[in-house]
This record gives structure tokens, C-alpha cells and sequence, in this order.
């Protein structure tokens, strides 16, 4: 993009992590390890899942669909983080920048939605049990994961093509680690205020609804417990949302502490350390949260492990 008395950016540079140059190795193994098991665990997810058909169900569809989405969000920044801790030239071309933005927002999207229509889907097996089957037909499940596709595609899309007509000057100077939108908009020269008017019309409603509805049906599924007088009743029904829970609290955790809660200072340290939780840390926890707090996904992997042994 050409613009007078400007020069062309055909490439820039990502800042990176404040990690003291004599700490690089350690925490360049550390992320490395963190980023193989995000992608060995959310596989091993998938697999069992495909693999068990005790896991075809509409509860286990969606982790499915998490899973890949977290598989795939990781590797949005991790390959070129680890592969910049170890250049000394840690560049990304612009076509490749808006690129990662375009999928980043995507996958960080896409959990977003996927974790809400997990919500509803225990919402309506825990207040409507007998109406479940019914309720959450295959041709249901399909429609809802296909429709967050969808919206997360056009919204992405959105604003990359926003982005990608302004101009940019000769500082491009990335302060992160990744292209993230906030910190390419602080570099563009031309005018953003369409940007920040679609940003400010859309982030809002595709972070606080999801949030909300989550909240709403939660709500809803403790009203319903509270009605039962059985201590099991209500351990199982705890045991079952517990996993879906915590992720929750990870991911808009996250998000709330990035977002709203302000910084007494104004550096980039905060927003690094808070986009390391929400893109590397999340996708890394979620396999272990669901496996661990999880009976059907061990069972699953014990089943699949028995098969494994017949056959040898």
C-alpha cells in the first residue's frame, strides 16, 4: 500500500517477550514443551472421541470441536514465537501478519462461542433431561457448531479487510509477541476510526453475550438443583459441569483480567503476560482439566488402550 512521503511496509517486526537474553534458552524449552503438550493433549481428545463411539454424543461433539479450535489457536502464535526466540531477525512479512490476525481472532472467537453452546448443551441435560434426546438432535449440534463457524469467519474477516486499507509509516515495530489488532492499529498512519467503531460495535457483544448466556444457564442449572434434596443427585451434577466450569473461569479470566481490569501503568507487560494465559496457557489446560476431572474420557482411553493391546 503506497502512500506519499511514506515508506511501503512490506514486513514487521515482532517485539516479542521481555525475557532477559540470558533466560531465552530456559523459557524458549519452557514454551516449547507448554505448545507440544497443548497439541499432543487436544489430539489425544479428538482421537478418543473419533475413536470410542461411547464419546458420540453431543456433550463430547463439542469438546471435540474445543479441542480443535485450542489445538489450532495455539499454533496461530506458538511455531512463530519459538521460532523468533531462536532469530535474530524476528520478522513477519505483512501478508503473514494479517494472516495470524485473521485466524487469531477466529480461534479466539470460536472457543468463545463453542464454550456457550457447551453450556447450553448441560443446561438442557440437566433441567430437561427427559427432552434431551430430543432437544439436541445431531442436525441440532451440526447447525449450532456450524453457525459459530460462520459468524467467526465473516467477523474475522471483517476486520482483517479493515485493517489491511491503512497505511502504515516506518515505524513497524511490533510491541508483542504476535500480530495482534490493538498494537497494528497503534502503527497505522492512515485514519482508524472506523477500526475502533466496528471493533468497539462487535467485540462487545461477541465476548459479553457468549458470557452471558453462560451465566444465564448456570444459573438456571443451580435453580434446578437446589429443588433436588439428594446429595448424589447433586455431586453428579457438579462432577459433570465441573470440567466445563473451570474452563470457563480460565478463558474469561483471562479476558476479564486483559480487558477490565485497567493497569496502573500503561507498559505492554500486562497485555503479553494476559495474551500468554489466553493463548498459550487456556489451550494447554483445557485437555487436562477434561481428562482428569473426567471419568467417561478416562474410561474411553482405558477402552482404546485394551483394543490396542488385542490387536498386537
Amino acid at each position: 500500500m503506497i502512500v506519499k512521503n511514506q515508506t511501503v511496509i512490506s514486513h514487521f517486526i515482532l517485539r516479542g517477550l521481555p525475557i532477559p537474553p540470558e533466560h531465552e534458552h530456559l523459557f524458549y524449552a519452557l514454551f516449547l514443551a507448554m505448545y507440544l503438550t497443548t497439541i499432543l493433549g487436544n489430539l489425544l481428545i479428538i482421537i478418543l472421541i473419533i475413536l470410542d463411539s461411547h464419546l458420540h454424543t453431543p456433550m463430547y461433539f463439542f469438546l471435540s470441536n474445543l479441542s480443535f479450535s485450542d489445538f489450532c489457536f495455539a499454533s496461530v502464535t506458538m511455531p512463530k514465537l519459538l521460532q523468533n526466540m531462536q532469530s535474530q531477525d524476528p520478522f513477519i512479512s505483512y501478508a503473514g501478519c494479517l494472516t495470524q490476525m485473521y485466524f487469531f481472532i477466529f480461534f479466539g472467537n470460536m472457543e468463545n462461542f463453542l464454550l456457550v453452546v457447551m453450556a447450553y448443551d448441560r443446561y438442557v441435560a440437566i433441567c430437561s433431561p427427559l427432552h434431551y434426546t430430543s432437544t439436541m438432535s445431531p442436525k441440532l449440534c451440526v447447525c449450532m457448531v456450524m453457525l459459530s463457524w460462520v459468524i467467526n469467519m465473516l467477523n474475522s474477516m471483517l476486520h482483517t479487510l479493515l485493517l489491511a486499507r491503512l497505511s502504515f509509516c516506518k515505524d513497524n515495530v511490533i510491541q508483542h509477541f504476535f500480530c495482534d489488532t490493538s498494537a497494528l492499529l497503534k502503527l497505522a498512519c492512515s485514519d482508524i476510526f472506523i477500526n475502533e467503531l466496528v471493533i468497539f460495535i462487535l467485540a462487545g457483544p461477541i465476548i459479553l453475550i457468549p458470557f452471558s448466556l453462560i451465566i444465564v444457564s448456570y444459573v438456571q442449572i443451580v435453580c434446578s438443583i437446589l429443588k433436588v434434596s439428594s446429595a448424589r443427585v447433586i455431586h453428579k451434577v457438579f462432577s459433570t459441569c465441573g470440567s466445563h466450569l473451570s474452563v470457563v473461569s480460565l478463558f474469561y479470566g483471562a479476558i476479564i483480567g486483559l480487558y477490565l481490569c485497567p493497569s496502573t501503568n500503561k507498559s505492554t507487560v500486562k497485555e503479553t503476560v494476559m495474551a500468554m494465559m489466553y493463548t498459550v496457557v487456556t489451550p494447554m489446560m483445557n485437555p487436562f482439566i477434561y481428562s482428569l476431572r473426567n471419568r467417561d474420557m478416562k474410561e474411553a482411553l482405558l477402552r482404546v488402550l485394551r483394543k490396542k493391546k488385542i490387536c498386537l
